[in-house]
């Protein structure tokens, strides 16, 4: 291991090609969030800072950096749902990064299907294997260490449907190396996927 270490302040810049940050703090799963607006207007868009935070009730969460139409659409209706992002839909979703105004579909864009879910209002991607219907919870600006708060909003929701293609259940347990998830990295344009022999087994202490 080398023994030199690159240091920096963010503030005061990273000084390199790329920020390393997304880099180190990956890969990420990617929150592909379609939503509703209150006048019936469809958008769909991924976030690379998505995650999950609760197990019951199961609560997801994704970072808005600035007031983009998801975080508008939410704020009005309170709904959204995550659509799971497979390798055969990583030129689609990128597609749907595109800087389109508002009353640009994003599925007709990108060539997906709306899909009516079951217990809200938002449409799911039909092509996506796995889908979670979610009623936000909360939404929070963040903030500086000094208080100050900046252009970005964590946006919760819990998650009141999960849809599964059975093809992903193997004697009812959920292979993820089966679904072909991808990840975003860290590089302008990184992105990678998982395989089974990448697994590797390791069970918790028993007390």
């Amino acid at each position: 291991m080398s023994t030199s270490i690159y240091s920096y302040e963010p503030k005061k810049g990273h000084g390199l090609p790329h920020d390393p940050f997304n880099a180190i703090v990956g890969p990420r799963p990617i929150g592909w969030i379609s939503s509703k607006g209150a006048n019936g207007q469809v958008n769909l868009a991924p976030y690379s800072f998505f995650n999950g935070f609760n197990y019951i009730p199961p609560i997801i969460g994704f970072s808005s950096n600035t007031r983009k139409d998801t975080l508008r659409n939410i704020e009005e209706t309170r709904e959204f749902v995550w659509n799971l992002v497979t390798r055969p839909l990583a030129e689609a979703m990128n597609q749907t990064c595109a800087p389109v105004p508002p009353q640009v579909n994003e599925f007709e864009l990108a060539g997906l299907t709306q899909k009516d879910s079951t217990l809200i209002s938002a449409p799911r991607v039909a092509e996506s294997l796995v889908t979670f219907e979610c009623k936000c919870t909360q939404i929070h600006q963040l903030l500086e260490a000094n208080g100050t708060p900046i252009n970005s909003w964590m946006v919760f929701g819990e998650v009141v449907a999960v849809h599964i293609d059975e093809s992903l259940l193997e004697n009812g347990i959920y292979n993820t190396s089966k679904a072909d998830h991808i990840l975003r990295g860290g590089g302008p344009g990184d992105y990678f996927t998982l395989s089974e022999d990448q697994l590797f087994k390791m069970y918790r202490p028993k007390a």
